[in-house]
C-alpha cells in the first residue's frame, strides 16, 4: 500500500457517496466476518502458534482502513474489505478470533515492532526496506493503475508537469512517482506535483474535482474507485509494476511461520479463492503462500 483537504460545500455530496459516511479516523475491534465463521481451524498451523497469543485467543491485526476495497470500513465503522477477510481467514485457521486496531497506515509497522498488533494488514507492499523491520507472509500480486477524467489522455510514463493524487505512505508516494517526478527534472522537464491523501476516497475525489490530472494506486483499488464514479474515471493505459502484497509480522517471529501455514491452509480449501473472487481481484491470487518475497525472489 502505499494532506487531506477541505472539500467545498458543493462537492460534499459526491464525497459522501464515496466515503461512505463514515469517519476514518474511529478506533474499532470486530471478530471474523460470516466468510471466516465457515472456515476451521488448521492443526498444523495452530502447532506453530506463539504460546501467549495461543493462550490469549486474539489475533491483534493493524490496519488503516482506506483503501477499498482492499481494507475500509463499513456504515458503523468496523473493518471490511477482502484483505480483512483473508485477516479474519487466518485467524480462523489458527484458532483465533480477530481485533482490529484502526490506525494510520505508517503507524502499523510501529505497533508491530513495538509489540501493541501481531499483524498487519494493510496492503502493505512487499520491498526490502519494509523487510528491514518486519517479515512478510506474501497473498497476492498486485499491479500499479493510474486513472484519469474518462475522455482526459493520460500517459503514466509521460506525466511530467501533471498532478497527481496518492493515499499517503503508499508506494506511489514514496517510490512510484518520486522516482518519474526525479525523471522529468533530469530530462530539463517539470516534476510531477504529488498531492498525497489520508484516504483513497480522498485521492478519488480531488482527481473528480478537478485538484488532479490522475490518481496512482494498487490495480484493484484502482478499479474498485473507477467503479464508485459513475462513468467519471477511467483506466489510463495498463497495470504496471506488479509486486506482492504481505502480511507483517515483527522480525524473526514464530508467529510468521504460524500465518503463512494457515494462508496456505485457506489456498489448498479454496476459502482463499473464494474471497477474492467475492471481491473481483482473483487476477493477482497466489498458489503458494511465500515468507520475504523481495529478498527471496
Amino acid at each position: 500500500m502505499r494532506a487531506r483537504y477541505i472539500v467545498p460545500a458543493f462537492a460534499a455530496v459526491g464525497v459522501l457517496l464515496l466515503t461512505g459516511c463514515v469517519d476514518n479516523s474511529t478506533p474499532t475491534a470486530t471478530t471474523p466476518a460470516d466468510a471466516a465463521s465457515t472456515i476451521e481451524a488448521d492443526a498444523a498451523a495452530v502447532a506453530l502458534l506463539p504460546e501467549d497469543i495461543k493462550s490469549a485467543g486474539v489475533l491483534i491485526v493493524g490496519t488503516d482502513a482506506a483503501y477499498p476495497p482492499n481494507e475500509f470500513k463499513d456504515q458503523s465503522g468496523a473493518p471490511i474489505g477482502w484483505g480483512i477477510e483473508l485477516a479474519d481467514g487466518i485467524a480462523a485457521k489458527l484458532g483465533l478470533t480477530t481485533e482490529y486496531q484502526i490506525a494510520s497506515f505508517d503507524n502499523i509497522i510501529p505497533s508491530i515492532t513495538g509489540g501493541t498488533v501481531d499483524i498487519g494488514e494493510s496492503s502493505f507492499t512487499d520491498n526490502l526496506e519494509r523487510e528491514k523491520q518486519v517479515d512478510f507472509v506474501n497473498y497476492y500480486n498486485a499491479g500499479i493503475l493510474w486513472a484519469a477524467p474518462t475522455g482526459s489522455t493520460v500517459d503514466p510514463d509521460n506525466a511530467c508537469g501533471m498532478t497527481v493524487a496518492v493515499q499517503d505512505n503508499t508506494v506511489q508516494d514514496t517510490d512510484e512517482l518520486p522516482a518519474k517526478s526525479a525523471a522529468c527534472v533530469a530530462a530539463g522537464l517539470e516534476k510531477i506535483e504529488v498531492l498525497p491523501y489520508g484516504s483513497q476516497d480522498e485521492a478519488t475525489n480531488a482527481v473528480i474535482l478537478g485538484k488532479a490530472d490522475a490518481l496512482s494506486a494498487d490495480s484493484p483499488v484502482t478499479l474498485y474507485a473507477i467503479s464508485k464514479t459513475d462513468g467519471k474515471l477511467a483506466p489510463a493505459g495498463e497495470s504496471f509494476d506488479t509486486a506482492p502484497y504481505g502480511i507483517t509480522v515483527d522480525k524473526g517471529s514464530e508467529l510468521t511461520k504460524a500465518v503463512q501455514a494457515a494462508l496456505q491452509s485457506m489456498v489448498d480449501d479454496g476459502s482463499y479463492g473464494k474471497i477474492l473472487d467475492a471481491w473481483g481481484v482473483t487476477d493477482g491470487g497466489i498458489d503458494t503462500i511465500t515468507i520475504n518475497a523481495a529478498s527471496n525472489g
